[in-house]
């Protein structure tokens, strides 16, 4: 249980604390869960750059590591995905319609899971496919838009609580809808193309390996 490990599952343990906060309908608690989130981003480029630099790499880490992304998908699109679908002005998400659509959720988990389930295939095939940078840039890009998505709601919730109106509340929101929208839909994208490449790169190297023409 080396350092990087431990930072792993401390992301594990802050993904679980995330849900109630998220569901906490006041500002303080949704801030937290902004701050939360924000260390929990940033602790997953750390324990990966620690690992890689000091050789830190083990079997466990490799475990401990995708899970915590992967708890951190759930413990933050459900719960927004939940939230959006609930009765009031409060509740509306910065998406087309004002809710969290679904098909988004199936594209963003089904590829987590296909990628899980694939990757053990590719094992027994004696294919290794690393972590590429559009994998990557997906990563970050689903980061900036839980950030801002969070933000979103806890700032609804000072503006119910303290009675916000006016053209610069007005202008921040269009803002902010504007910009989630798009980080959403470049992670959506990316989400696809990473699995394009991943499953690209895996027969290069399959066929590489088979010696198949």
């Amino acid at each position: 249980m080396n350092l990087p490990n431990l930072i792993s599952l401390g992301r594990i343990v802050l993904a679980l604390v995330l849900i109630p906060l998220l569901f906490s309908d006041g500002f303080a608690p949704r801030m937290v869960a902004w701050v939360v989130f924000l260390v929990a981003a940033v602790s997953d480029l750390w324990d990966g750059y620690l690992a890689r630099s000091q050789g830190l790499i083990t079997d466990l880490g490799k475990l401990l590591d995708p899970l915590a992304d992967k708890l951190l998908l759930v413990a933050t699109f459900i719960p927004f995905y939940i939230l959006s679908h609930r009765p009031g002005p409060e509740a509306r998400f910065p998406w087309f319609g004002g809710v969290f659509p679904l098909w988004i959720m199936l594209i963003i988990f089904g590829r987590e899971a296909f990628i899980t389930v694939f990757r053990s295939y590719a094992a027994q095939r004696g294919v290794v496919l690393a972590a590429g940078q559009a994998g990557k840039y997906k990563a970050v890009s689903q980061n900036v838009f839980i950030g801002a998505a969070i933000l979103w709601y806890a700032l609804q919730s000072k503006a119910r609580e303290d009675g916000w109106s006016g053209p610069l509340w007005e202008g921040w929101q269009a803002f902010h809808f504007g910009f989630t929208v798009v980080v959403l839909s470049v992670a959506v994208i990316l989400t696809v193309y990473s699995l394009v490449v991943y499953l690209r790169s895996f027969r290069k190297l399959d066929l590489g390996r088979s010696g198949t023409p």
